[in-house]
């Protein structure tokens, strides 16, 4: 009632409609019907202030404001009908404009404005859920880990590239540690931890990182799926990774205050040499600066809190530096190696066509089969091949191997005329060319036995003739010869007329 009295003084006064809505801070539309209807209830503009009596704002009031005999609007009515509808939808994740178009299809027509606050007080739309603050730690116990965008920074070919922040917060102390990088690959956030645990001068028992992908292969609230090679870092660290639920700031909440922080505190309106520049000044500041302030919270010094609380409950630096793996699944082929990183492994077993699992670091291949370590290479440079003479098949390992004694120790062994002409086939400048035809005299063996075939060899190592085709031609025309005095001689034919009819007669 006082901002309507207010508002037809002012036009009682002689301002303009514009003018009294922009004093009162009312829309020109509102003060135009309230000045209406003041004027059907006997105001007159000529007349003073007097005439604006309680009598007469309530007849003005009543007669532009609608009777609502429960307090609310018709709109509200109607939206009331469709509750169990629009909350429904928000179950659904639909936006409030969404829902306002769908209802608008329905027959249903309220201003989006009435739409929002009626969500908002019957619905509990937009308000945000009650916290409850998460008592802090043991000392040592916990460390907070968040990515952050600091700013730009020039690197060594004088692009302009986007600097990453990778920040540690110790859960207790609120001590924290930044490492500036460009990117987010396995290898810098190993180096970021690596950097970390050297700054703290020791090894949190937990690290709480979010869901960055060169950690985590799949997020769950409950059962995250870590990537194999930091699981392994972990693992050789001895601390224990717990990364945050997926859009779950609450989780971390030490480190996250802190992204902003650095980016304004540390970052912003400095130059930098380059990168490694960076990460020194940003240890510098972590300690100096970061470390010495009064923290909002704990109103104690971090850098303090934590040497006198928290470095002693760390877990020592390790001693020897991580080679980082790199975990693939290759494939058998049918030559039965995998390749790996344009390098080829052989596999021992009949595993052709199944996947493998394979972790490569610096030094070595090791293969998995189902859990089972099969195999351990040294590591090879790109299309080099790596093969195990144990792994092939003993009937091709000699060939594959391009194993010369062997093959002419196979050779001896069903005679020595056959020995003696293998090692003439292969007495060349380039004797792995000539290996086919050495297989090929041992095909012979086989074919016609051992004996037959060494005296060929004796009969053609004699006559110097140094061919394995001759051979085989002497064993086949052999052969041919032998099974021809082996038959029985033709039987008459049915057909053929008595010798005695072509006898000839002679005459006394």
């Amino acid at each position: 009632m006082i901002e309507i009295r207010q508002m037809l003084r002012l036009w009682l006064q002689g301002r303009g409609l514009r003018e009294v809505a922009r004093l009162s801070g009312t829309d020109r539309k509102t003060v135009r019907r309230y000045v209406e209807r003041a004027q059907s209830c006997g105001v007159d503009r000529d007349e003073g202030v007097e005439q604006l009596t309680d009598e007469l704002l309530t007849a003005v009031i009543a007669g532009v404001r609608r009777s609502r005999p429960n307090g609310k609007s018709d709109a509200w009515e109607t939206l009331a009908g469709q509750s169990e509808q629009i909350k429904e939808w928000l179950d659904q994740g639909l936006t409030l404009t969404k829902i306002h178009i769908l209802l608008a299809r329905r027959g249903v027509v309220v201003s989006y404005r009435t739409l929002n606050r009626y969500a908002q007080a019957e619905l509990g739309f937009g308000k945000r859920r009650t916290t409850v603050r998460v008592a802090d730690c043991e000392p040592g116990a916990e460390v907070q880990v968040d990515f952050g965008r600091l700013g730009l920074l020039t690197d060594v070919e004088g692009r302009r590239r986007v600097v990453k922040g990778l920040i540690f917060t110790a859960v207790y102390s609120r001590h924290m540690f930044v490492f500036p990088t460009y990117r987010e690959t396995l290898g810098d956030v190993i180096a970021g931890f690596e950097a970390a645990w050297v700054f703290f001068d020791g090894v949190f028992a937990v690290a709480i990182p979010d869901n960055m992908k060169a950690i985590v292969d799949k997020a769950d609230a409950t059962d995250p799926r870590l990537n194999d090679s930091f699981r392994e870092y972990a693992e050789s660290r001895g601390f224990v990774v717990d990364p945050a639920r997926i859009r779950s700031p609450q989780d971390k909440p030490r480190v996250e205050r802190c992204v902003p922080y650095a980016r304004s505190n540390f970052f912003a309106g400095k130059q930098f040499r380059d990168l490694e520049d960076c990460r020194e000044r940003a240890q510098r500041w972590c300690r100096e600066t970061a470390g010495m302030r009064i923290h909002g919270t704990t109103r104690l010094r971090p850098a303090e809190v934590f040497a006198t609380d928290e470095a002693p409950k760390l877990k020592p630096l390790p001693d020897n530096v991580f080679d980082i793996p790199t975990w693939v699944n290759p494939k058998v082929a049918p030559d039965r190696h995998v390749q790996i990183s344009q390098a080829l492994y052989s596999i021992p077993g009949d595993l052709v066509g199944q996947r493998l699992s394979a972790r490569v670091d610096s030094q070595t291949v090791k293969l998995y089969f189902r859990g089972e370590l099969i195999k351990v290479h040294p590591k090879v440079g790109p299309g080099r091949r790596q093969t195990d003479p144990a792994d092939l098949p003993s009937e091709l390992t000699a060939y594959a191997m391009r194993d010369l004694t062997t093959l002419q120790r196979k050779a001896f062994d069903h005679g020595g005329h056959v020995g003696a002409y293998a090692a003439a086939v292969l007495e060349h400048p380039l004797p792995w060319t000539k290996m086919r035809q050495v297989y090929r005299l041992l095909g012979l063996v086989r074919r016609h036995g051992a004996d037959t075939v060494d005296e060929a060899c004796r009969r053609a190592l004699d006559a110097e003739v140094v061919d394995v085709g001759v051979i085989d031609r002497m064993l086949t025309r052999a052969t041919t010869a032998q099974q021809l005095t082996l038959l029985p001689p033709p039987a008459p034919s049915r057909f053929v007329r008595s010798t005695t009819d072509f006898a000839v007669r002679r005459h006394s």
